[in-house]
């Protein structure tokens, strides 16, 4: 089991794809909590030059407390994580957490279902932004 969906797009620029990952994640329930600029982060902090590199922290306020009922560790593991790279100009590749592969790692069978459902609707997010349509 792989543990993300991944996606490439062609034809657009970083800042376009990070707004349009935004409105596919809404479209699906999830709500963006937290923004990290690795490459922003990494020159001021090591003072090393890096891509465009986005982490994006999802997060689908129902499933979430669903999941939290079953499991209250499992804000270690929340919000889901997706990312937005550029490593060539004009290729962005976005990726998404599979949360089946990582609920794996935890011994409870209530947030399997959770799990799957939330992974379904992360990975239309990533199928629609794969075929152009949101």
């Amino acid at each position: 089991m792989e543990y993300y969906y991944h996606t490439i797009l062609k034809n657009t620029n970083f800042e376009e794809a990070i707004a349009t990952t935004k409105k596919a994640l809404q479209k699906e329930g999830f709500g963006v909590l937290t923004e990290i600029d690795m490459k922003e982060t990494l020159k001021k902090k090591l003072d090393v030059d890096f891509y465009n590199y986005m982490i994006l922290g999802a997060c689908n306020p129902p499933f979430a407390y669903q999941a939290l009922q079953a499991e209250d560790k499992i804000g270690t593991m929340l919000p889901c994580n997706l990312i937005v790279q550029e490593k060539e100009k004009g290729l962005i590749e976005i990726a998404a957490v599979n949360p089946a592969a990582s609920m794996m790692a935890i011994e409870n069978n209530s947030l399997t279902k959770v799990a799957q459902e939330v992974g379904e609707k992360l990975q239309k997010v990533i199928t629609g932004l794969g075929q152009g349509y949101l």
